[in-house]
């Protein structure tokens, strides 16, 4: 039987784990040059640091899945640095790119850990040279070592804002103010819920003391305003603080992000359904907790199936992949699936909360400025969206993909994965609908970009 993994990040690790146990030999792909995901990426050989400076209290968990990933390598037909870019769920092949070479692999099954990305509201001038995500400005300082810029804003809400400024701190690279668009008080009330994720609760709580006690200016409630700058130099960010009065702090370089929302391209292009998540205020791929599809053979982990963090994937790896085993006839220990089950129960009512604790900011989003672009591959702004909106009775383009026949949004390099769920909020405040009745830009092959002649092919 073939058996297709796709990712090696703490979902993809435990779910070959679980399949090698049971005497497959996966085909294992993964688009970095090693495993580990985004949370436990590594860095180049030349650059390793220590595990405890580069993971913080995740260190002793990040070595153990490195040894576990290794260790696997041997048993797995291992392919790092290959890239899927299309799946065929009625022919099961898998479309990939490696090292410039086109190829096509045929599977019986597929298990998709796919991951997640930055979520991000438009604000006028973010795309100014500077500017990157938060995510990408953790991936600069885990695997190179540096920071984004001498005076850094951290700008957004959700976990990783607060973990990338104690990760700047640890580094020696001081925020120079940390923006938080989730008031204080929001934060307070729902704090209660989070109790239930026991010590990812309190290390949160351990990060923002941290950032504090360490006098990084910290505004909370905020309302992004504009990143200023002059040619191709951030100068400063200006905001609206939680009271209404205007502030601007001068800097070189901002992250954000709001969130983080599903790689979920490959699960689309599976055929699988999906649907929208007041919660997480996503459109998630339907599965049940075990990782099943309804298109049979396809099985998905991880935040790609729905965010839920490392401790989620992990246990959602090695559910996928037993569900998996079983639904072929194989043995699996119903012991390891009822405690896998009862945590992936318990960790989803803290991920409710936590969603709860620091929602997406749909109200930001929806009132960017009609000059401010919001898809940077086709420079289609906010007023374009609404022009194709047209008015609540007399609306031309009622659904995102529609608008995106009238505007290219989408069309470019990244196929909507960055600019569709803030264009699906500007296309929803312009009709005066809700954000799930506007859909979501459906998936297109290829995924991310490839050469011409190679998609041709």
């Amino acid at each position: 039987m073939k058996v297709a993994v796709v990712g090696a990040g703490p979902a993809g690790v435990r779910a070959v784990e679980q399949l090698v146990a049971a005497g497959l030999t996966p085909l294992w792909l993964d688009e970095a040059p090693d495993g580990g995901g985004r949370i436990y990426q590594r860095p180049p050989a030349q650059l390793s640091r220590d595990a405890r400076r580069l993971y913080g209290f995740e260190a002793k968990r990040a070595t153990a899945l490195h040894a576990t990933l290794d260790a696997l390598k041997a048993h797995a037909d291992w392919r790092p640095n290959t890239l899927v870019w299309h799946i065929d769920p009625h022919r099961r092949r898998l479309e990939v790119l490696s090292a410039g070479t086109q190829a096509t692999l045929d599977f019986d099954a597929a298990l998709l850990c796919t991951g997640a990305m930055d979520r991000v509201v438009p604000v006028p001038g973010w795309t100014r040279p500077g500017v990157t995500t938060l995510g990408a400005a953790q991936i600069a300082l885990k695997t190179q070592g540096c920071a984004i810029g001498d005076k850094v804003v951290l700008l957004g809400t959700g976990p990783l804002l607060w973990l990338l400024a104690y990760q700047y701190l640890k580094a020696g690279a001081r925020p120079a103010a940390v923006l938080d668009t989730t008031a204080f008080a929001h934060k307070a009330r729902h704090a209660p819920g989070l109790l239930a994720g026991g010590a990812v609760f309190w290390k949160g709580l351990y990060y923002m003391a941290a950032v504090r006690a360490a006098g990084v200016p910290v505004y909370e409630g905020v309302r992004p305003r504009a990143i200023t700058g002059a040619g191709d130099q951030v100068s400063g960010l200006a905001f609206e603080t939680a009271r209404g009065a205007a502030r601007t702090l001068a800097c070189d370089a901002v992250a954000l992000g709001w969130g983080l929302k599903p790689e979920a391209q490959l699960a689309d292009l599976a055929g699988v359904p999906f649907r929208f998540d007041a919660d997480q205020h996503n459109w998630l791929p339907e599965r049940d907790i075990a990782g099943r599809t309804p298109v049979p053979g396809i099985y998905l982990a991880g935040d790609g199936a729905g965010i839920g963090g490392a401790d989620v994937a992990e246990r959602a790896g090695a559910r996928a992949a037993l569900a998996l085993l079983e639904d072929t006839g194989r043995p699996v220990p119903q012991d390891t699936v009822a405690a896998l089950d009862a945590a992936l129960a318990r960790l989803a009512g803290f991920r409710t909360a936590l969603e709860r604790t620091f929602p997406f900011p749909a109200d930001l989003a929806r009132a960017v400025p009609d000059a401010t672009l919001v898809c940077r591959c086709e420079a289609i702004t906010a007023g374009d969206l609404r022009a194709a909106g047209g008015t609540p009775a007399t609306g031309t383009a009622r659904e995102l993909n529609r608008a995106k026949a009238f505007t290219r949004l989408g069309m470019g390099r990244c196929q909507g994965r960055v600019c569709g769920p803030a264009g699906a909020e500007i296309l929803a405040a312009a009709l005066n609908r809700e954000v799930a009745a506007i859909g979501r830009l459906r998936g297109q092959p290829p995924v991310k970009p490839v050469p011409l002649a190679e998609a041709a092919e």
